[in-house]
């Protein structure tokens, strides 16, 4: 009986150890770098995300958010996930067009899908994982899902009705395939940083911005000069995405992988549900203000995309970026929102 109990405490013993090396191993600590800040819209979200993973991970995921790219420079946070510095970028893949074309189409596609569920729904599925998660791996990275807040609105201090107001019309515009599409449309862009956008507008530097989505707009008090505004947006709707590190990805167990891609897709729900009420909300309140909203026609739409669609291969420079331009336009085909 005496061995019987000693043998029985021993396997307990043994199991206990067992156990306990194994809860060890399953813990997973990420240090993750947005550029949003945590009173934002995206800031708020992305903290419901990482409440989400640590819940339902029974905290076996753990995380240490940086908010308002606190670490590293927005531009930077890739590689600081890449080479170990973080272990997941929730940024963005414009960020990254420097290193390969490809990413401006899977970071802000331009002139493509109309609203964030259609351009979601290349992602999961429409064979767009696949294709853009070949990309991500080329630099060590894991595309782990998208979170699209919806389509930004451009500000003005003269009236943007329609594609002809756009001749001569100064704006302040972000680097890269934007730049050449408005180009086109016989707008004069003017690339400058995202926080010199208001002092430029005051001054009358640029006679207007694209920034971001209308609720941001005018959280930014870029109506109080600028009192005209495109609504619902049409020109530019940027992915925000989270990308880990590969080596950090492939080392974290199944169900710590499921939970993010899971929790991911939540993420994409609220901030799509979220963009879209907060938008209708600021148009309201900005009619009411005196700030002329313009909704474009579906002709004046279409001149954007057709300027738009010309420049994507003229901007698809490498292999990579012809396979997601080639990709995109077979899906946008099959859903038909654009024609054969």
């Amino acid at each position: 009986m005496k061995f019987m109990k000693t043998a029985a405490s021993s396997v307990a013993a043994v199991a206990l150890l067992t156990t306990g090396v194994l809860a060890q191993d399953a813990v997973t600590k990420l240090r993750i770098q947005t550029h949003y800040a945590p009173e934002s819209l995206s800031g708020k979200n992305a903290a419901a995300f990482i409440d989400d993973i640590q819940t339902m991970s029974n905290g076996e995921i753990e995380v240490e958010m940086f908010y308002s790219s606190s670490v590293v420079k927005s531009v930077e946070t890739f590689d600081a996930a890449a080479t170990g510095i973080l272990d997941c970028d929730m940024t963005g893949g414009a960020y990254q067009t420097g290193k390969n074309p490809a990413f401006q189409f899977v970071g802000d596609i331009m002139g493509g899908y109309d609203t964030p569920y259609q351009q979601l729904s290349w992602l999961l599925l429409g064979g767009g994982m696949e294709d853009a998660q070949k990309l991500y791996n080329q630099y060590d990275m894991q595309l782990v899902g998208w979170w699209v807040v919806g389509q930004e609105a451009m500000s003005s201090t003269k009236p943007i009705r329609n594609a002809e107001d756009f001749k001569d019309w100064k704006f302040r515009s972000p680097p890269g395939m934007e730049t050449k599409i408005f180009d086109k449309l016989g707008a004069s862009p003017i690339v400058m940083d995202f926080t010199e956008i208001f002092t430029a507008l005051e001054t009358g530097i640029i006679d207007g911005a694209d920034a971001s989505i209308l609720a941001n707009n005018k959280s930014m008090g870029l109506y109080d000069i600028a009192k005209h505004a495109t609504f619902p947006g049409f020109h530019s709707m940027p992915s925000d995405h989270l990308a880990c590190n590969k080596a950090v990805w492939d080392a974290m167990p199944d169900h710590h992988r499921r939970i993010m891609e899971v929790a991911m897709e939540k993420l994409a729900l609220r901030q799509g549900i979220a963009g879209d009420v907060a938008n209708a909300q600021a148009a309201n309140e900005l009619r009411a203000e005196g700030v002329s909203i313009y909704d474009w026609s579906p002709e004046d739409r279409a001149k954007f995309k057709a300027a738009a669609q010309e420049t994507w291969p003229e901007f698809a420079t490498t292999p990579e970026a012809q396979a997601l331009v080639e990709s995109h336009l077979a899906f946008l085909k099959e859903i038909g929102v654009i024609s054969e």
